[in-house]
Formats: C-alpha cells, sequence, structure tokens
C-alpha cells in the first residue's frame, strides 16, 4: 500500500522536527522533505509531489495563506492542512477560504496531528474543535456575497437538510441520527453537494455556503 508522503512546511526548524517525529509514529506515512515558507514550498513542489502539505500559516517570504491558494491552482490534487499556533478568525477563515482542507492547532495532541494528516488525505476535513467551532459561527454571521447563491448547482431538499445539520457544527454520524438515515448515506449526500458546488471537502462546503447566504441560524 503506498506511503502518505508528507511535506512539512514551517519557518522553525524544531517545530519541523517535532512535526516530523509526531507523523512518522503512523506507518503508512513518510515525510518527503522541509521548507521554511511558501517559497520553499512551492520550489520542492516543482520537483516532487507530496500528497499533504502540512503549513504553517505565519512566515516570512510568502506565507501560508498565499502559498495554500498558489498551491491549490497549480496542483488542485495536493491536500492542505494547516498547522499553527494562530486561532483568530483573521487567519483561520483566510487559510480555509484559500483551499485548507483542514485546520490544526500546534497545542493538539500527536495523535490529533497525526489523525489529521490520514483524514485530509482520505478527502475529508480535520479541524480542531476551537476551530471548527469558529467556522460555524463565520458561517452563521457571514453577509452573503452579491450573485454568489445563483452561481451555485440548486440542491436537493435532503441535500440541504445534510448543509444546514453541517453548519451545526454535526460530523456525519450525528447528522445520520439526526436524519435516521445511515451515515453511508450521509457520505453520498455530501459527495453530491461536493461534486455540484466543485468543492473538494466538508470545509469548502461551509465556506461556499456561508458565501452564498445559504445557511442562516442567528
Amino acid at each position: 500500500m503506498p506511503k502518505i508522503r508528507v511535506l512539512i512546511v514551517d519557518d522553525d526548524p524544531l517545530v519541523r522536527s517535532a512535526l516530523a517525529h509526531f507523523v512518522a509514529r503512523g506507518d503508512e506515512v513518510e515525510v518527503i522533505g522541509e521548507a521554511e515558507n511558501g517559497l520553499e514550498a512551492i520550489a520542492f513542489l516543482e520537483h516532487d509531489r507530496p500528497d499533504v502539505v502540512m503549513m504553517d500559516v505565519q512566515m516570512p517570504e510568502m506565507n501560508g495563506i498565499e502559498a495554500t491558494a498558489a498551491i491549490i491552482q497549480r496542483w488542485p490534487d495536493i491536500r492542505i492542512l494547516a498547522v499553527t499556533t494562530l486561532d483568530g478568525s483573521e487567519t483561520v477563515l483566510p487559510m480555509l477560504s484559500a483551499g485548507a482542507s483542514g485546520y490544526l492547532l500546534k497545542d493538539s495532541s500527536a495523535e490529533s496531528i497525526l489523525e489529521g494528516v490520514r483524514e485530509v488525505h482520505s478527502g475529508a476535513s480535520s479541524l480542531s474543535p476551537r476551530i471548527a467551532s469558529l467556522l460555524v459561527k463565520h458561517v452563521r454571521e457571514t453577509e452573503p456575497e452579491a450573485g454568489a447563491a445563483e452561481a451555485l448547482e440548486t440542491l436537493t431538499e435532503r441535500e440541504s437538510e445534510v448543509l444546514e445539520r453541517l453548519a451545526q457544527g454535526m460530523s456525519n454520524a450525528e447528522i445520520a441520527q439526526s436524519l435516521i438515515v445511515s451515515e453511508g448515506t450521509v457520505k453520498a449526500h455530501l459527495g453530491r453537494i461536493m461534486a455540484k458546488w466543485h468543492v473538494r471537502d466538508r470545509v469548502q462546503i461551509l465556506v461556499t455556503a456561508a458565501h452564498a447566504g445559504f445557511v442562516d441560524f442567528r
């Protein structure tokens, strides 16, 4: 079975070493390189392709938000997992909007960080609980962008019900229990929403829904 190939991007060499140690606990994970900033990360990607990039946000030369946007534009199959100390909306939301599939804080346990790599690689999303709460709050408070809703393909009634529960912070299992369906059915509905809206994961569904004004629980 092919290993999950990981690039670690952080301007602190001690942090890079610690993250490499954390993810190396997984037999299926291989750290193939390190970079000090976004520019170095992009230069690395020019000649080698990781499956997952673990990306800090605040770095010199090119920060994580700029690097994430550039990477997703050029190599859309690469998954970005933000791993940072910053948990304010001024960094979390731009990072997720740029295309990150997950956002974990550096005070997360080694097990959580390793699981985050696995989750984003599998096509899921990975958010620290504090970050998930912040994203849901943003979804509830965001003013819709003009024309954003009209540009998106219409959801079915059941897909809309799944979206509403997703924006309440429910897991797939909780959504399934709420709608009295199987977890596989929930995953299928989420997959169809992603296909309709041309997004990659649960995080991007919420970001897109916020911009379009499709969820409002105030």
